[in-house]
């Protein structure tokens, strides 16, 4: 692999690193993805084209381990890709049965195109070059092309080509998944139009959403549809000779009944490829409409990282670009890149919006209305639990019900054990807190007073009533709960799950309830009595929201904050000495179930958990929030808790070291950047071994990119300014970015050589504020201002 600021290659073709490839080369444009597939090649153990629209999921029951699972999962749509060569008579050719000479594969990311040269050895000495350009439109969300061009060396060769829509495909892209029922397509039609294109259409089997796809596919010669049993294809002889390129041109076209503006998605698909021009007019709008998209997400970073930050950047756009905006999706976890997770909606949010928030902030809202309009479900989970207010899903896909499996299989041990997951009820605090940010970063007050405010309600009313009083320690307690390590589901022995008084969970209850009070205080008069009112919320509750904020348990031992209370009395771990067995014990959980342990018994986290109060919560404001709960939390203490789980971590998520570099970027510097390259390669190394094959890393893709933007600069929008208190690591003290900020399109900043240049575009509404720790500017429209920054 070899990367540049604007390309991503693999120069030679290798079977073991295929599933690798095709997530970091899968093209998409927020409405529907497509994997970075060879299109001659089927589903099979090295190859799995996967194509996967927005939002588009369907629920099926299997039987696992004789008891029934229903799962629901977002659907492997129809592949478009489809199209295979061959010598006239001979075999159809792929890198696996034929004879490679050369392959190449680049993904263009200024222009949103995939690449791929091939030569095959054809025999005689004859060499027959492919070259395929391949895009999903970024311009009109519902296109995609592929051009494939011919060249042979010597001799006349007869090409047959053979295009294809294939509807015979299964959700099949997880090993771990194949026990379970993958078929989710049914009544797959296909047919052929009055000037040759070829369609197919079908359903999802439960949630019944029509598919509707339509090709056009066109040659130097004579193309013929034919239609097979789930197929149906288009025929072209071509007649290769020496030094001239013939070329074959696909477009398609996808729609769902689930598209806005449409009647049928059948006729909307036909429709829209019919009208649709040729190749090189689709690739100019293509690269016209990406062209926009990174003048809205300018990022300039030197070196390796920038590089990789610019791949992280193509991915979170092709998953939640501004046509995302129109659609009703979360944030996918593992983008639209492939069935991990089953394409569920977690917290990842988290890591995702705050970087949204300051370019496309139009996709946040979205984003956020997507939490809003499963409100009333989650107000049902928290009913079904005893509680009020809204109790959101640790999973969620289409319609707001926890999709959270009650299994999971260890494939150490082979068993599939119980799943508590769905008691990450911080799930909550994450939408909160979101909803706060954009708030603040786009200064969109009619969400706020409005939509935002319903959430933030009724998440506070949901923690104010999980608290319980203890009147030994008299304080608020949360019992019963899993926090985001995630390997702590019970204590030692225990025969519930749940956990008491997470710090994590706690902290971040505390901080809804403070600041929901906060916007209702600040509520228009008229908009404060109409949500009372349908809310029934009275002077009472609030005056307990208000206790509770305050009073809420944060337990500590040996100095340092405990991640959840009883946490310093469990076993310490041989860490050394499962390293040594084992090497790679990021999934320590697993390992110590197949040895018929658990890692319940041990001070072992998966991922950051305590330290995660350091990620979304600057110093001042986290030493703010101790203070109000009652605790102080100076330097030394927190210093002392960052070591503590530093030392106790296996990082088994992408999103660990991404963490840990923001916190350890203040303290210490070194230790910080090799933190922070785990979370950058990820998934271009695959550090979780084997599953970016699976999807790509959203979150972790979209925090390393707010590290450089938010992390490193000390950036916050709040009170009506931007504060900025820049720590520029020694490997990444140069780089440059812009932000859209309250109506400013483009606001640059650059930090250079201990330099900070922040300029504000000519049209703006408003001056900016800009707040340091030793100073504050005001910069009108037009002002570019340049400050020394202490050493």
């Amino acid at each position: 692999m070899t990367a540049t600021p604007s390309t991503w290659d693999y120069d030679h073709y290798d079977p073991a690193e295929e599933r690798l490839r095709e997530s970091l080369c899968t093209l998409g444009n927020g409405y529907f993805a497509t994997r970075g597939a060879l299109p001659e090649c089927i589903a099979d153990d090295v190859h799995y084209p996967g194509t996967y629209v927005a939002g588009c999921y369907n629920r099926l029951t299997s039987a696992v381990s004789g008891r029934e699972v229903e799962n629901e999962d977002m659907v492997n749509l129809p592949n478009w890709l489809p199209l295979r060569f061959r010598t006239a008579g001979g075999d159809w050719l792929t890198p696996d049965t034929a004879e490679v000479l050369d392959h190449r594969q680049t993904v263009h990311l200024d222009s949103g195109v995939l690449e791929r040269l091939t030569h095959f050895g054809i025999g005689e000495g004859r060499v027959l070059t492919v070259r395929q350009l391949r895009l999903v439109h970024m311009a009109d969300p519902h296109l995609a092309a592929l051009r494939t061009d011919f060249t042979v060396d010597a001799g006349v060769v007869d090409l047959e080509v053979e295009s294809a829509l294939d509807g015979g495909v299964t959700n099949a892209g997880v090993p771990r998944y194949r026990d379970l029922d993958g078929r989710h397509l049914t009544h797959v039609h296909t047919g052929v139009t009055d000037d040759a294109s070829v369609w197919l259409r079908c359903r999802t089997r439960t949630s019944d959403i029509r598919v509707g796809l339509a090709a056009r596919t066109t040659a130097g010669a004579t193309v013929t549809p034919a239609r097979e049993h789930l197929r149906v294809t288009q025929h072209t002889t071509l007649h290769a000779r020496p030094g001239r390129t013939v070329t074959v041109d696909k477009v398609v076209a996808l729609h769902t009944s689930r598209d806005p503006a449409i009647s049928d998605p059948l006729q909307a698909a036909i429709d829209r490829v019919a009208a649709a021009p040729g190749f090189d007019d689709l690739l100019t709008s293509h690269r016209t409409a990406w062209g926009q998209l990174w003048r809205r997400a300018e990022l300039d970073v030197p070196g390796e990282a920038g590089s990789i930050l610019r791949l992280h950047l193509f991915h979170v756009l092709q998953t939640l670009s501004p046509h995302t905006a129109d659609l009703d999706v979360g944030v996918p976890a593992r983008g639209l890149h492939g069935e991990a997770y089953r394409g569920h909606v977690f917290w990842d949010e988290l890591f995702v919006l705050p970087y949204l928030n300051l370019h496309f902030p139009e996709v946040s809202r979205a984003l956020l209305h997507y939490r809003h309009r499963r409100l009333e479900r989650a107000c049902a989970a928290a009913r079904a639990t005893g509680r009020r207010g809204a109790l959101y899903p640790w999973q969620s896909g289409s319609d707001g019900r926890e999709e959270t499996q009650q299994l999971h299989l260890n494939p150490h041990s082979g068993r599939w054990l119980p799943d508590h997951s769905h008691l990450q009820h911080h799930v909550g605090s994450a939408i909160a807190y979101n909803v706060w940010q954009y708030c603040e970063a786009s200064g969109d007050a009619e969400f706020l007073h409005t939509k935002g405010a319903e959430m933030l309600l009724q998440i506070a009313r949901f923690w104010a009533d999980s608290a319980t009083w203890d009147e030994q320690t008299g304080r608020h307690r949360i019992r019963g709960v899993v926090g985001p390590d995630e390997y702590h589901e019970a204590y030692p022995g225990a025969d519930r799950p749940g956990l008491d008084d997470n710090a994590y969970t706690n902290v971040t209850a505390a901080w809804v309830l403070a600041r929901t009070l906060e916007v209702l205080r600040d509520l228009p008069e008229p908009r404060r009595r109409e949500l009372v009112e349908r809310t029934a919320l009275d002077d009472g509750e609030l005056e307990q929201w208000e206790s509770v904020s305050r009073t809420l348990h944060v337990p500590f031992h040996e100095g340092v904050v405990s991640q959840f209370e009883g946490y310093g009395g469990l076993a310490e771990l041989d860490w050394a000495g499962y390293r040594e067995r084992y090497g790679d014990i990021r999934r320590l959980d697993r390992v110590l179930e197949a040895e018929g342990d658990s890692v319940n018994n041990y001070q072992a986290s998966k991922q950051a958990d305590v330290l995660m109060l350091g990620y979304l919560f600057s110093p001042a404001e986290l030493r703010s929030l101790f203070e109000r709960l009652g605790y102080r939390l100076d330097d030394g203490t927190w210093q002392r808790t960052v070591d503590y789980y530093l030392a106790r971590t296996s990082h088994g998520s992408t999103l660990s070291g991404l963490v840990h570099g923001w916190i350890l970027a203040r303290a210490r510097r070194a230790e910080a950047w090799a933190y922070c390259q785990q979370a950058l390669k990820g998934d271009v190394a695959d550090l979780q071994g084997g599953t970016t094959g699976e999807g790509i890393h959203l979150g972790a893709m979209a925090g390393t990119l707010d590290l450089v933007q938010r992390g490193l600069t000390g950036l916050e929008t709040r009170s009506g300014a931007l504060w900025l208190d820049p720590v520029p690591l020694p490997a990444l003290s140069s780089y440059g970015f812009s932000v859209r900020y309250q109506g400013h399109w483009g606001v640059r900043f650059r930090l250079e050589h201990g330099r900070l240049e922040i300029a504000v575009p000519a049209s703006g509404p408003l001056p900016i504020d800009v707040r340091l720790p030793d100073r504050e500017v005001r910069l009108e429209p037009g002002d570019t201002c340049r400050l020394a920054l202490p050493d």
